[in-house]
């Protein structure tokens, strides 16, 4: 039987703080649909949220799992990755299952959203948690009488403890576009081997990725899948631009690698009364 779960406080925000029974633990703000923390059963905190970021209404937060839409970073005319991640979302339903934790979160359109992307939407998060997977889900409707197109992402912020440390597999013989060097690159090796700023877009992503550290004794994995974004971003600022970023400490950029599920380079058009759906599931191994 599934007990339901009541909003708390958390950064000064309304926020619900799933519990799963075997332990596994997920919080989600309703400012901006916001994950900020992630630790499954019997395993630290998988997610990096910055120090230096501000909690505040109309605010971008830096970590964690932003919700970019309807506009992926500057590729277009609205504010830098949409208005998703600074509206608050409704909260539909959380509860603790038999063997999970659920929450349901919904964006609609209003007068706001209107003046700047003039259509008619409604966007729901879902985030599952149990043992040491999670899933999260964006899901869009088309609520109007006309045809939209959007782009829209999982920004996942992944904790690391040494970014020289870590890899990323998975991304073999795959066409990707440098937003660093601007211009459009095959990976050559199995291998990426972060270093610098990196700031790539993988095209037509169909294998599981798995991040990879190396610790001290151990070894840790985690297994990236997507279904419904066609796309990946693999981003880290490097030092040099992580110390221009006011919501970043200087050395910030060692403990994170974002591996973002998305849908950009080709843009996703629903008619009227269609829906879609993606989803990212983060299993640790």
């Amino acid at each position: 039987m599934s007990k339901p779960l009541a909003l708390s406080r958390v950064h000064g925000m309304d926020a619900i703080e799933l519990v799963a029974p075997d332990g596994a633990r997920a919080t989600v703000l309703l400012h901006g649909g916001h994950l900020v923390s992630w630790q499954p059963t019997g395993a630290e905190e998988q997610l990096y949220m910055s120090p230096k970021s501000e909690f505040a209404s109309g605010q971008a937060i830096r970590g964690g799992v932003p919700v970019i839409f309807p506009q992926f970073a500057a590729r277009g005319p609205l504010q830098r990755h949409g208005f998703a991640r600074t509206k608050p979302w409704a909260l539909v339903m959380a509860e603790q299952g038999k063997d999970d934790a659920l929450a349901v979160l919904r964006l609609s359109d209003d007068a706001a959203t209107r003046m700047f992307w003039p259509h008619a939407f409604e966007l729901e998060l879902s985030v599952r948690i149990s043992g040491r997977e999670i899933q999260i889900e964006l899901a869009c409707e088309n609520k109007g009488e006309e045809a939209f197109e959007f782009t829209a992402a999982l920004h996942s912020y992944l904790r690391v403890a040494d970014i020289d440390s870590t890899s990323l597999q998975g991304l073999t013989a795959m066409r990707y576009w440098d937003s660093v060097d601007e211009m459009e690159k095959v990976q050559r090796v199995d291998l990426l081997l972060p270093g610098g700023q990196i700031d790539r877009i993988y095209h037509r992503v169909r294998e599981n990725l798995t991040l990879r550290e190396s610790l001290a004794t151990t070894e840790r994995r985690l297994q990236i899948a997507q279904q419904g974004f066609e796309d990946a971003v693999v981003w880290n600022p490097g030092a040099e631009k992580c110390a221009a970023l006011a919501d970043m400490p200087a050395d910030g950029y060692k403990q994170m690698l974002c591996v973002e599920a998305a849908a950009i380079e080709t843009p996703l058009r629903l008619g009227a009364g269609e829906s879609w759906a993606g989803m990212q599931t983060l299993t640790l191994l």
